[in-house]
């Protein structure tokens, strides 16, 4: 089925670049684990996107620092198998699995949907090795205002928002260029200021201290090869999982259950049941459904790291199943 055939979603069209008003706003709220669908106030449509985004605009700094980051690291990924190096290898493994728990842990199920708790400290933690992993942290995740949304296309939705710090505060209903646009409920922390101000100078550091180590090998594995499979990998839960998989929960969107997007990505490809239950700390609902991200928050929660942890009882989950089979009929 295409992703074309639902309107909500803001998509690529032919004519030259420009933003425009769309005529069918929309978004999603969260309450009580359940998604409903409300309409934009009058006055704050989400602008589209048309074709010719990348070449025929005005680009700014931002946009030409993530361009260039995401140059460098897949010439140094190009360049790993022929500096091959056991050492540069673990090393990669390590801090892809490292910035990987950022992601999904720090920037998904803790800062996006405030699913449990934890200590500050523990929190930045999470949060700073999410920031290696060349993610940003935006507002509106997972509604249709989203601006990695699927049916911007692969290229757009893979990598192409980075490059375009015009249209995501656009979209999120925010002047260009505006302060804190994609973390404006943020800025009172003083390290999420901090992380702001010197987003690039921490895998400028990073790839400094590698460089030192090991030399280009630990380079070309450590920053170039892990950057490129993280990235990938947290790709494929916001494409993939809207394409191919399995929906036990018929909610209004495109989400999808992909057992093998679950296991590269540390459990964000049970994506239909996060779209289900967006503030549940545990995507894989089911005991067959593993979700590594998930058992290090149940570790955390017995060693006393982690509280207040939102996850769907038996309750919830047969209300929204009669929620959205009512609203079928």
């Amino acid at each position: 089925m295409s992703l074309a055939m639902y309107p909500n979603f803001p998509i690529l069209n032919n004519h030259k670049w420009r933003f425009r008003h769309a005529t069918i706003p929309s978004d999603h709220t969260h309450q009580n684990n359940i998604t409903t669908t409300t309409r934009v106030p009058a006055g704050e449509t989400p602008l589209e996107l048309e074709k010719g985004w990348f070449w025929f605009r005005k680009w700014d700094s931002e946009d030409v620092a993530s361009i260039c980051w995401f140059a460098i690291i897949h010439v140094l990924a190009a360049c790993a198998p022929f500096v091959f190096d056991w050492g540069a290898v673990w090393v990669g493994v390590v801090l892809a699995f490292l910035t990987g728990i950022g992601v999904t842990l720090g920037y998904h199920r803790l800062l996006c949907h405030r699913s449990f708790k934890i200590p500050k400290w523990l929190e930045y933690f999470f949060v700073y090795c999410g920031a290696h992993a060349f993610q940003n942290h935006h507002k509106y995740t997972d509604t249709d205002r989203d601006p990695v949304a699927p049916t911007h296309g692969f290229w757009y939705c893979n990598m192409g928002w980075f490059f375009n710090n015009d249209h995501i505060a656009a979209k999120c209903g925010e002047s260009r260029g505006g302060e804190y646009s994609k973390v404006p409920e943020l800025k009172a922390q003083w390290f999420y200021r901090f992380l702001h101000y010197t987003y690039f100078w921490h895998p400028t550091a990073l790839a400094a201290l590698l460089y030192l180590h090991g030399g280009f090998p630990y380079l070309a594995w450590g920053m170039g090869m892990r950057g490129v499979v993280v990235h990938q990998f947290a790709s494929l839960a916001t494409y993939v999982s809207h394409i191919w998989g399995e929906r036990p929960w018929n909610s209004p969107d495109t989400s999808t259950n992909n057992w093998w997007v679950a296991i590269l990505t540390l459990g964000e490809g049970w994506h239909n049941n996060h779209h289900a239950f967006p503030r549940s700390a545990r995507h894989g609902l089911e005991e067959w459904q593993f979700d590594f991200t998930w058992e290090l928050i149940k570790f955390l929660e017995l060693v006393g790291l982690a509280k207040d942890i939102n996850i769907p009882n038996e309750a919830d989950k047969r209300r929204i199943s009669l929620r959205w089979a009512s609203s079928e009929e």
